[in-house]
């Protein structure tokens, strides 16, 4: 594996690697786990070269602290990247990425409107900065995306058509820890006993899709809230149940084909995310 910290030598490398066959990207912040390996896994088994970009990304934070509390493992990521097969770690500084302040606001459209875009202003706009210009940098065959961040994946489809990429995006399932907590380079932050407390969120979900099967979706969302605020340590900030392609929130089962459940909660001062399928209504 070879680590490059410059756009010039990753153009330049990629530009070689192209002419022998497809490339899949998977872009990253670090403090890597095993939800991460399970995307450059996928991309190793669908590409003849796999390049992970590791790079906090400033402009799609919208808190200082949560950017200042970022974890960051260099030495840790590289070790893990090399163990998994990858043929190229992009890990360059801010400086680097933003020579100059990257001014450019994206028409994201109503996926971007709802939810975390309500919640973060200006977050989805940095996540489209970042990733048009890791597109651009790679030009991937594939790029790879976890579900846990369900919404970010609308937007970057989004992005994308905008743009004119021509690659494929490929959304991957949620990896969970082996009590049902979703794998966050966040969980770390989390002290023991809200670790121990945190499952409760996918427990939740999870029964949340029995309860909605004689339930509206109001009464769900209600449940879903009430029930992980009724643990210590964790705070609901929206749950809300959108139709998977728009993101736009339903009202009735009946609105979509395929309805999703977003949480966002507070554990502690830790901010986790979540989300569940339910099943389509007869």
């Amino acid at each position: 594996m070879e680590i490059i910290r410059t756009v010039a030598e990753l153009k330049a490398k990629l530009d070689t690697a192209r002419k022998n066959g497809s490339i899949g990207l998977v872009p990253t912040m670090g403090a890597l786990h095993a939800g991460h390996l399970s995307l450059i896994q996928r991309a190793r088994s669908e590409n003849d070269t796999v390049v992970v970009s590791v790079f906090v990304n400033p402009t799609q934070f919208n808190n200082p602290t949560d950017l200042a509390t970022y974890p960051r493992t260099e030495e840790a990521d590289t070790a893990m990247l090399r163990e998994a097969g990858v043929d190229y770690a992009f890990i360059p500084s801010v400086e680097e990425i933003y020579p100059e302040p990257d001014t450019r606001q994206f028409d994201l459209g109503p996926v971007a409107e709802v939810m975390e875009g309500a919640m973060r202003p200006g977050h989805f706009n940095g996540v489209a900065q970042i990733v048009s210009k890791l597109f651009d940098f790679t030009r991937p065959t594939r790029a790879y995306f976890g579900e846990k961040d369900f919404q970010q994946i609308a937007v970057i489809r989004r992005m994308a058509e905008l743009e004119g990429f021509d690659l494929e995006i490929v959304d991957c399932p949620i990896k969970r820890e082996d009590d049902g907590l979703a794998m966050s380079s966040r969980n770390v932050r989390l002290t023991p006993e809200q670790r121990a407390i945190a499952p409760a969120i996918h427990r939740t979900l999870e029964s949340s899709l029995d309860w909605a099967a004689d339930h509206s979706v109001e009464a769900t969302k209600r449940y879903v809230i009430d029930e992980i605020n009724s643990f210590p340590h964790m705070q609901v900030e929206y749950y809300e149940i959108v139709d998977a392609l728009t993101m736009q929130p339903i009202t009735d089962w009946e609105q979509t084909e395929s309805a999703v459940g977003c949480v966002t909660v507070f554990c502690g001062d830790v901010r986790l995310i979540d989300n569940i399928k339910y099943p389509k209504r007869k």
